[in-house]
């Protein structure tokens, strides 16, 4: 029998995760005059295309879908992402359960088939698991983080956590 927890989709926060967010630019990204992403970040997406649904899931009020979309084809990682959740057409934000929720509604998918990866350990980590979904926080700070699966601090290690959840289950 398949079993139906089986991790399905990777929900990837936005700025400072997949994308580096210049404090320094306000306004969409997409406009901004210099945009880069976070070091190792292609060549992960690169690694999950089409073993997993790819998600973006950001609070960045100034840019609805299309617009995130933009700035991501800007460096060429726009076609990883099957679907971008964003707090502007979502109608909630990080940290609400509400904003995550929303999203596994959207997807059809349970708390326990997607993982949830971020920097901001209340916006990005604390919700999701409370809404049950696996986590794996971005952090170059060594410590304890309860609502923590995973603890990486750079994406070189995302392979291998995601192999090792997958393994868990």
């Amino acid at each position: 029998m398949k079993n139906s927890k089986k991790i399905k989709a990777l929900i990837f926060d936005w700025g400072d995760t997949v994308m580096k967010d210049f404090q320094e630019f306000s306004g969409p990204m997409a406009e901004w005059p210099h945009v880069e992403t976070i070091p190792g970040i292609e060549e992960t997406l690169e690694v999950f295309h089409g073993k997993y649904l790819i998600c973006l899931a950001t609070n960045a009020g100034a840019s609805d879908a299309s617009l995130v979309r933009k700035a991501l084809a800007r460096v060429h990682i726009d076609y990883y992402f099957t679907e971008i959740f964003t707090s502007k057409e979502l109608g909630y934000q990080k940290p609400q359960v509400e904003f995550f929720e929303s999203i596994l509604h959207k997807l059809n998918l349970s708390a326990k088939e997607c993982v949830m990866i971020g920097n901001d350990y209340m916006k990005d980590i604390v919700a999701a698991k409370e809404v049950g979904l696996q986590t794996i926080y971005l952090s170059e700070d060594v410590g304890e983080y309860e609502y923590a699966n995973v603890v990486i601090r750079s994406m070189d290690e995302l392979e291998r956590e995601i192999v090792l959840l997958t393994e868990s289950q």
